[in-house]
């Protein structure tokens, strides 16, 4: 019987890191679809309470939020009862020149915030830029986590620039279904220090 050459079985190309964070995005985009929006109520609740009562939350004097999307854990009623509580708070803005998010400072969620060019609420730009080493936390969203601090973005690396040369805590915001055994990542992008989802938060340790 005639045989094929050694090693002639077709095999399969090695994905790269660029190619695996696309496989893992669209999954995990598609798993986040399932989520009911009262379950997506219910967790973001559940989130809130749980950061509230963490130490590194309780002693930070500022803290960057973000505007969450519509398939998001929506923090936006912490901001809220952090401005009450009088601490320093700040949320990205897009900078439509340079194409990068900056943070500035709200007080008054009522007048200052627009919607910005993605959609996504920002601070006017009458609000005063606050430099990032100004800040001791970072609350950051994305697409998936996994346990070693590794995020996987939208792919616009956005936040990865952003908190390049950030020093202070930075803690992903997250759904449980969007935390995964393993997060393909590249030395430019930006590990977490906490994963904090509505029923556990994950210290990685710096």
């Amino acid at each position: 019987m005639a045989r094929g050459p050694v090693g002639s079985a077709e095999e399969k190309p090695v994905m790269t890191v660029t190619e695996q964070k696309s496989a893992l995005r669209r999954q995990m985009q598609a798993a986040s679809k399932t989520i009911s929006a009262e379950k997506r109520r219910a967790d973001s609740q559940k989130l809130c309470a749980l950061l509230a009562a963490r130490p590194f939350f309780q002693d930070a004097a500022s803290i960057l939020f973000f505007a969450p999307l519509p398939g998001e854990i929506d923090i936006w009623p912490l901001l809220e009862k952090a401005l009450a509580a009088d601490k320093v708070a700040a949320l990205p803005c897009f900078d439509a020149d340079d194409r990068v998010y900056r943070s500035r400072r709200v007080k008054n969620l009522h007048v200052e915030i627009v919607s910005g060019k993605f959609g996504i609420r920002e601070p006017a730009t009458s609000c005063i830029e606050m430099p990032l080493d100004q800040l001791g936390l970072v609350l950051v969203p994305g697409v998936a986590f996994d346990a070693q601090g590794n995020r996987l973005g939208r792919g616009k690396g956005f936040y990865d620039r952003l908190l390049k040369d950030f020093r202070g805590i930075k803690a992903a915001i997250a759904f449980d279904e969007q935390l995964t055994a393993e997060v393909p990542s590249e030395k430019n992008d930006v590990r977490m220090d906490y994963v904090v989802t509505p029923t556990r938060c994950v210290e990685i340790g710096r």
